[in-house]
């Protein structure tokens, strides 16, 4: 394929198909055989690294091989139900912290926010004697005021979302305490627990629905929506995204805002399984939710990921833990495991970056570079 265009400032002889011609007079751009299949190499090995889900798809097929190798119940129904059961709370979580990783930010107490909305709305229902509605209506509130407040302590005061998220799960962790007094709230209406005791499909009910029904529209939203393109944008660099009109702030707030209360409706949902507004609901949810999404290919550095990604990695992560305990191992270990996992993403997440980097500086080349490489192979285009 060769390329021809005015130019100036060249005049080193080159033969092209038998014709002598000058560089001053015309650029020419080509590309040999070889150096062709060298190209579409780079190129297919940068579309491979552009799909944050392919790791942790490969990493998933080999868990479940190893831990199916050690115990076979480990792909057992009931080990599976249960797995999926846990992976539904956390994934819906997991939901609004890949809407906040992708455009930038991140959220430190989406636990503690789950543990407190589940309690609140657990007491506005029982001791406030509250119609279930409303109390459930009250809870995602809770959730969404606690974003906004993070939201607005973030973009417009300033604060850092990592001292102000942390922060907020220490005030939601206090306030668990004092709503609860420490004990779980109950015995709650009926309704809480034929919600959380349905079952649809392989012992999933309610929980498993509304995890379906979250995670396929915040995947549309997120890759055929002018929301989902803009948040990249933001996530990638926001001053550019500035300059080209977005409204970084804005759409920032609205993230903390939707994390806020997806994490309300989690906590809702656990406390509904159990009967009980427990005060341990949310505890270290969000060292798993931030492993989970960072693992499934979500940046921490903000405009790359998908929520199917975030969703995977949430599942490699509960299988690991369930893994380990299929195999016998202390729970104590699950700890581990998780930080060790985290660790290695974000390490993963890091090369992948420079990588990338690399593969598109060496694949992109300018007219004159083009030429010059073709004149030292050999001279003849």
């Amino acid at each position: 394929m060769i390329s021809v265009k005015k130019s100036l400032g060249l005049c080193k002889p080159l033969t092209v198909n038998g014709v002598r011609g000058n560089l001053g007079d015309v650029t020419l751009v080509t590309q040999t055989d070889g150096s062709r299949n060298k190209v579409e190499k780079e190129k297919f090995f940068f579309r491979l690294l552009a799909v944050p889900e392919l790791g942790v798809v490969v990493a998933l097929i080999i868990c479940i091989s190893i831990f199916q190798s050690i115990n076979p119940v480990f792909l057992s129904g009931e080990v599976v139900g249960s797995i999926i059961q846990a992976v539904t709370f956390v994934s819906i979580i997991a939901v609004g912290q890949a809407f906040l990783l992708i455009g930038g930010n991140f959220d430190l107490s989406v636990g503690a926010v789950a543990g407190l909305t589940a309690v609140t709305s657990g007491k506005l229902m029982t001791s406030a004697g509250l119609p279930v509605w409303l109390a459930l209506f009250l809870g995602l509130a809770l959730g969404a005021l606690i974003g906004l407040i993070n939201g607005l302590m973030v973009t417009k005061a300033g604060v850092p979302a990592f001292i102000q998220t942390l922060g907020m799960l220490f005030v939601a962790q206090g306030l668990i305490q004092v709503v609860s007094l420490g004990y779980p709230v109950y015995p709650l209406p009926d309704v809480i627990t034929k919600i959380g005791e349905s079952s649809f499909f392989f012992t999933l009910g309610w929980n498993a629905l509304l995890w379906v029904v979250i995670s396929i529209v915040g995947d549309f939203v997120i890759r055929k929506t002018a929301i989902g393109r803009n948040l990249y944008v933001i996530g990638g660099n926001s001053e550019v995204a500035k300059i080209v009109g977005i409204n970084v702030a804005r759409y920032q707030l609205w993230c903390f805002v939707l994390a806020g209360t997806l994490s309300a409706l989690a906590g809702m949902l656990v406390m509904a399984s159990l009967s009980a507004g427990a005060p341990s609901i949310g505890t270290g949810w969000e060292l798993t939710v931030i492993a989970g999404t960072v693992v499934g290919g979500v940046s921490l550095f903000g405009g790359i990921g998908t929520i199917a990604g975030a969703i995977l990695g949430v599942l490699l992560i509960q299988c690991v833990q369930s893994g380990l305990i299929t195999s016998g191992l202390s729970p104590n270990y699950q700890l581990i495991a998780v930080g060790t996992i985290l660790v290695l993403a974000v390490f993963l997440d890091v090369t992948r970056r420079k990588y990338r980097n690399t593969v598109r500086k060496a694949t992109t080349e300018s007219p004159s570079e083009a030429v010059e490489r073709t004149v030292n192979e050999g001279g003849d285009v």
